[in-house]
């Protein structure tokens, strides 16, 4: 996938849940990392559901400054409803992404869509919560690469110990 080249900024996130199921993605789609701004998720991530413990592999950064923290071989992507952002099907991902999502109860700031050098949004009938947004945003980056993958030596290394079935006809 493309660890070295995705990294996801959480502007204020809320929910420990969304976090944990963000660690997930990060981890499934092949993010370096994740970085967090605000107070609320610190004080509730005892809740955590990081259920494959991917923040044991990718690191989970509270930090005091988004803008500082993105590195500077990367480009700014806000994943925002703001009026002339970009439909995600019509996006053409950079090769050094960070992805940056606001707050489940809010936006991002007018300063980080104007440093943005893309800003995107999903076409939806009202809006996603975090975790779903940054899942769509991962996997349509994921779809566009044209990665040539085995389909079958990736579903086994992939899915669950207990998930052996197969299609029908198929050794």
């Amino acid at each position: 996938m493309q660890s070295e080249s995705v990294s996801i900024g959480l502007i204020n996130p809320k929910s420990p849940s969304n976090v944990g199921s963000v660690m997930r993605a990060a981890g499934c789609f092949g993010a370096d990392a994740v970085f967090y701004t605000g107070e609320r998720y610190q004080r509730a991530a005892k809740f955590s559901t990081d259920t494959k413990n991917v923040s044991g592999d990718i690191p989970l950064l509270g930090v005091s400054s988004m803008l500082q923290s993105i590195p500077d071989d990367r480009q700014l992507v806000c994943v925002e409803l703001v009026e002339g952002a970009i439909p995600l099907p019509g996006f053409q991902h950079p090769a050094k992404a960070f992805y940056l999502f606001g707050p489940e109860d809010g936006t991002l700031s007018q300063e980080l869509i104007d440093r943005a050098d893309a800003v995107v949004y999903i076409p939806t009938s009202g809006c996603l919560n975090l975790a779903a947004t940054v899942n769509v945003v991962l996997y349509d980056r994921q779809a566009k690469a044209n990665l040539s993958l085995d389909s079958d030596a990736l579903i086994c290394q992939s899915r669950d110990r207990n998930n052996r079935v197969r299609v029908k006809g198929v050794a």
